[in-house]
């Protein structure tokens, strides 16, 4: 593990300011795969946060237990508002699995980007940060110099609340609450509490307090709660939004039809029908109960404005069992025992409420956030930066993702058999039996082995084979069926050719298609003023040629769809292409009219400021002596909307010394605005243009009105009218 717990942002300053960009071409695979670690991240799609001046703040929600079984996961029984809010505003990865089914491993995994082989982490005992490589999520950004603190269960294991290595100050955590772990949900569901009563309600009330305190610095704030873990104790009033009727039995309630038994540690469990609608209503009382919790926090994230440069990530720390094949709770790599919800929302990004079919796993987290915040991304991660993907939800990814769970002689049984009487070979106490499963998207497959101490495997034992197509409840192993002996071989090869393969095939499948920017409306390679004045043309439109020009996906195109572009010109996936962007006299007025309409909008987002800010760099890369020589010429003030500056644009045709004279409308003399000597050029941004206060020469503010602008430069003359509001 490595240390540095002295590490100040002052240490970091230089990486605390995100790298300005600049108005050329950038590069857009910032971190290939990595020799020897094979970890791919991708900047195909820029880094969203690319034009802000401050860093982005990261909200890491972490929830014990959930599964994908809220209202944006498509369950319109469960009442779950908030989260569903925030799904709204972000994107939903329909498809994300666990490395490790299990709190320790899983959270071990997902916190350092490893996965389970690499931490070593296979148990719950065993997660101790002291013996993990590489570093943590907190700890990378905490060396970056942001401020980490996490409230909850962040990590498990009760070393994380003390350390200082990830985390600038201890972790806030209640006292764990012991519970009779056997107990069915209809002994301990409802309880007359307020929700601040109880553990959740607590860490959510922290948390809104700790916002507060961070509102001014960068920060990495973790919050972790505890439910739907059991015991399922929530508040009555989230028992009372739902009945038993709300909800269905379990699609299938037994082991899959030639499974190996130690698929599940432990006897299958069946309770009476009564029961088992009591459990899953308590567990969705519970969900809710966290649900309104996750919504304090994201009021307050709001009311103090820090969605606004905030990234916000929730998700669950693995898959979770109702009484699909008669298990209840974790610990099996069946399809309900790997999926998690994940939810991630970034305050830029232009494809608001979308959802992605794509598979992802936990361990992409790590390289998604640095992304996302632009830090660098640790070479020995094992995920890909899942940033692509909240642009472009429906592109190609991973062909496979990767998950694996332990089972050991003491700690299983099944109809009172011993794990070595279930796979016929003899087990010394400090072996286990593994299983590695491979999703591909039509089928899982899992392969079981014996392993020593050492990890070496010395027995296979089972192989499963699940068809999602035909039997999308996995009730049967169709592995052992000859038609698909020739599937299971390809399968096996894929499986022991692992994760590595899968993100080698990610990075050529992206280098094939990072023409397809979402911003490169004509698709040419390249961000420039053709895209500009495909979207500018399609303005107001009833009918749309090119969907692409609705930039935002808000049903209609506007100027909010072009400085999106806008913020982006000059960025090419083509090595060959131009260095810079420049436009030519055709094109002078319409920019202008394009800058006139994006200073009357409210928005304020860094992203739409960068628009604006290229546009007005677009406007002064115009050499009026390339185009047409000698040719100096006054343009069209444009007035600030909220006040009444204006600002005076011009082009000179050689170097001049510049006079702008406003008058009113008995010609008397208002301003004489001296420019001074400026070398031949174009002068149309706010940055350059002459700029007028709306004052008088002896600084009172004129009336509202019309005025008249003389300007006098290389020997000419020239008087244009305008209108100042209040």
């Amino acid at each position: 593990m490595k240390k540095d717990p002295n590490i100040t942002a002052q240490h970091h300053n230089l990486k605390l300011t995100s790298k300005a960009r600049s108005f050329t071409r950038r590069e857009f695979l910032s971190t290939s795969l990595k020799a020897g670690t094979a970890a791919f991240t991708t900047s195909l799609i820029p880094s969203l946060n690319a034009t802000s001046n401050t860093p982005y703040n990261v909200l890491f929600i972490m929830i014990d237990d959930l599964r994908p079984m809220l209202g944006c996961y498509g369950h319109s029984e469960m009442h779950t508002p908030n989260i569903d809010r925030l799904a709204a505003r972000g994107t939903v990865f329909n498809r994300a699995y666990c490395n490790f089914p299990l709190c320790g491993p899983s959270r071990s995994s997902l916190l350092t980007g490893l996965r389970p082989n690499t931490t070593a982490i296979k148990d719950n005992p065993s997660s101790t940060e002291d013996t993990l490589p590489g570093v943590t999520i907190p700890q990378h950004f905490k060396e970056n110099g942001y401020y980490t603190h996490s409230i909850g269960k962040i990590v498990h294991g009760g070393y994380a609340w003390t350390t200082n290595v990830s985390w600038s100050k201890a972790n806030w955590r209640l006292p764990y609450e012991s519970h009779d772990y056997w107990a069915r949900p209809s002994q301990w569901k409802i309880l007359d509490v307020a929700d601040d009563e109880l553990r959740d309600g607590q860490t959510a009330r922290e948390a809104v307090k700790e916002l507060s305190i961070l509102k001014d610095r960068p920060f990495f704030l973790g919050v972790g709660f505890d439910k739907p873990h059991v015991p399922y104790r929530a508040p009555r009033k989230y028992y009372d939004l739902y009945s038993t009727h709300d909800f269905s039995f379990p699609k299938t309630d037994s082991l899959p039809k030639n499974a190996p038994l130690y698929a599940l540690e432990a006897d299958p469990t069946k309770y009476e029908d009564k029961v088992v609608l009591e459990y899953i209503h308590a567990y969705a009382a519970c969900t809710s109960y966290v649900d309104a919790q996750i919504g304090l926090i994201l009021d307050q994230l709001e009311k103090l404005e820090l969605n606004k440069k905030t990234v916000v990530v929730l998700m669950g720390d693995h898959g979770y069992h109702l009484g699909e094949h008669a298990k209840w709770e974790k610990g099996t790599i069946f399809e309900v025992g790997l999926l998690t919800p994940l939810i991630v929302n970034m305050p830029e990004q232009t494809n608001i409420g979308g959802t992605t079919d794509a598979m992802v796993e936990l361990v992409d987290v790590f390289p998604t956030l640095c992304d996302a915040c632009n830090l660098s991304i640790p070479e020995e991660l094992e995920g890909s930066s899942m940033l692509p993907l909240i642009e472009e939800p429906e592109q190609q990814w991973k062909s496979a993702t990767f998950s694996q769970v332990r089972r050991r002689p003491r700690q299983i049984w099944y109809k009172k058999q011993s794990l070595a009487d279930m796979t016929g070979v003899e087990l010394a106490d400090e072996d286990t039996v593994d299983g590695y499963s491979l999703r591909s998207d039509r089928y899982r497959y899992s392969e079981w082995g014996a392993y020593n101490k050492n990890g070496e495997k010395f027995a296979e034992l089972a192989t499963e084979l699940y068809d999602y197509q035909n039997d999308p409840n996995e009730t049967i192993n169709v592995a052992y069926l000859p038609e698909n002996a020739e599937l299971v071989s390809q399968l096996h090869k894929q499986l022991q050719a692992g994760w590595q393969a899968t993100s080698t095939k990610l990075e050529q499948t992206l280098s094939l298609t990072k023409n397809r920017l979402p911003w490169d409306i004509d698709e040419n390679g390249m961000v420039d003023i053709e895209d500009l004045l495909l979207i500018s043309n399609s303005f107001g439109s009833m009918t749309i040629d090119n969907p692409k020009v609705d930039v935002n996906k808000d049903g209609n195109v506007d100027i909010i769809d072009l400085l999106i572009v806008a913020a982006h010109l000059g960025e090419s996936s083509h090595t060959g292409a131009p260095k810079s962007i420049s436009i030519t006299a055709q094109h002078l007025n319409r920019v202008q009219q394009w800058i006139n309409d994006a200073h009357n909008i409210k928005e304020t987002s860094p992203i739409y400021r960068k628009g604006i800010t290229n546009l007005e760099q677009l406007i002064d890369s115009y050499d009026p002596k390339k185009t047409k020589p000698n040719e100096t010429r006054l343009l069209p003030n444009f007035p600030n909307p909220f006040n009444p500056d204006t600002w005076i644009p011009y082009d000179l045709g050689k170097d001049a010394d510049v006079n702008i004279y406003i008058r009113n409308l008995k010609g008397e003399l208002i301003q004489h605005l001296r420019m001074g000597f400026q070398t031949a050029g174009s002068y149309r941004s706010r940055s350059r243009a002459a700029h007028w206060n709306g004052r008088n020469s002896i600084g009172e503010p004129v009336s509202s009105g019309i005025y008249f602008y003389t300007f006098k430069a290389d020997g000419k003359t020239a008087t244009r009218k305008m209108l100042i509001m209040k």
